[in-house]
């Protein structure tokens, strides 16, 4: 597994961050989860309430030979506005800050480096916190492919299907998850 790497990444409800990033060439499994606080074990409860200091994140894994930390980046630039302070759409609360969770100084600096390029396209000031990567806590089971399970549901009709389109994302993979899921 050492051809792998991941990133944790925050850009409001960790469905929507999930369903963009599995659409990804390279990406190998996207989990849902909590990071970014002081909470051993957080639930999503204590996560809604915003005392537990962790955000919703998609803890993506790639392939770097077939996708790099700074595409999915770009995708993650493209698929939030990170000048909103706690918000993503009706979303609100520290949960559903933009943020970018490092794993080492490498990560950092093009976190940063691809922060700093992404300021110009925006015409507020990005928002983004770019912190070291504490813990990652998985989410709970019923959070895991939410989109891929739940399509019809009125948040996947609304907000992750019109999300997907805009940023141009098929829903193949989605799809295929979802046959290669009953096949097994």
């Amino acid at each position: 597994m050492s051809d792998r790497e991941t990133a944790v990444l925050a850009a409001g409800c960790f469905w929507c961050v999930e369903a963009v990033f599995e659409q990804l060439e390279g990406v190998v499994d996207v989990q849902a989860g909590y990071a970014g606080g002081k909470t051993g074990s957080p639930t999503y409860e204590e996560v809604c309430s915003g005392k537990s200091g962790h955000a919703e994140v998609a803890c993506v894994t790639f392939d770097p030979t077939v996708i790099t930390f700074e595409q999915l980046l770009e995708t993650f630039w493209q698929s939030h506005d990170p000048t909103t302070l706690n918000r993503q759409g009706s979303d609100v609360g520290t949960q559903y800050r933009s943020a970018i969770f490092y794993s080492d100084e490498s990560q950092k600096t093009i976190a940063e480096r691809s922060k700093q390029a992404a300021q110009p396209r925006f015409g507020n000031r990005i928002v983004t916190e770019i912190s070291p990567l504490l813990s990652f806590h998985p989410a709970e089971t019923y959070h895991q492919d939410y989109f891929r399970r739940n399509q019809s549901a009125p948040y996947c009709q609304f907000v992750i299907r019109p999300k997907l389109e805009k940023l141009g994302l098929s829903e193949d993979r989605v799809k295929g998850r979802e046959e290669k899921s009953v096949t097994e």
